[in-house]
């Protein structure tokens, strides 16, 4: 279990669902993982742990400054904090698409531009943002949530062309239908259709989502950038 042995890496979204499996496994693998959420929490397996809120472009800058002052390095990004909203196109508020829009797309913007100059000047790093199958295919609904997951992946290969000659790597990874208490939250309408439409016949787990990060993250994947990569089950395949 010695992967990321020697990597110093960033979580959001760290306190529970693939956030948290993401985290704990990376630690698992030998890397400092600092897991950061909107409320304080505690992980014994983590390194650190923060508040932070990923739409607070100052949080994130005293993150990364924290990280940077505790290990001197940054190794790895993984974006993960999200939201969601059931609101269609004619039905959303425009105080909720902005939160949705905020967290899932603006975060994860701000999130890569506060870690970037730090990879950069570590010699390069690996930067893993969590999108969604609903950013590569379309459901009823949710149109502020397919608009932010949709632009994810589209920033990831920007970020991956952009800074490949710095050696920093850029792949985002989209999950299917994973047990988490988002989907706990939703209806059993939407879960049932997720799930029957999953070649694999079953509700995925944070540690199916946490396995690709860690592959990811290390340096067997050190030839990847600019990907997307379903952790679906075979959904967006069908």
């Amino acid at each position: 279990m010695t992967r990321l042995t020697g990597k110093v890496a960033i979580v959001t979204g760290a306190s529970r669902g693939i956030g948290a499996g993401i985290a704990t496994a990376m630690a698992a693998e030998g890397a400092t993982v600092i897991g950061c959420d909107v409320l304080g929490f505690s992980a014994p397996a983590l390194a650190a742990t923060e508040a932070l809120d990923v739409t607070d472009e100052d949080a994130w800058a005293q993150v990364v400054a924290k990280v940077l002052e505790r290990t001197g390095r940054l190794d790895v990004l993984v974006n993960n904090a999200g939201i969601t909203s059931p609101e269609s196109v004619h039905e959303s508020r425009l105080e909720e698409w902005r939160r949705v829009v905020s967290v899932n797309q603006t975060g994860v913007f701000f999130g890569m531009r506060a870690a970037i100059p730090a990879m950069e000047a570590g010699g390069g790093g690996a930067i893993i943002n969590i999108s969604s199958i609903c950013g590569a295919a379309a459901v009823p609904g949710i149109a502020a949530y397919h608009a932010a997951k949709g632009a994810v992946r589209t920033m990831t290969k920007n970020a991956a062309i952009t800074y490949a000659r710095q050696g920093i790597r850029a792949n985002a990874i989209l999950p299917g239908w994973i047990q988490t208490p988002m989907t706990a939250g939703q209806s059993a309408d939407v879960n049932d259709r997720f799930l029957d439409a999953t070649p694999l016949g079953r509700p995925g787990t944070p540690s199916d989502v946490a396995g690709a990060a860690v592959f990811l993250a290390s340096d067997e994947s050190a030839f990847i950038t600019g990907v997307d990569l379903p952790v679906d089950g075979g959904y967006l395949a069908a």
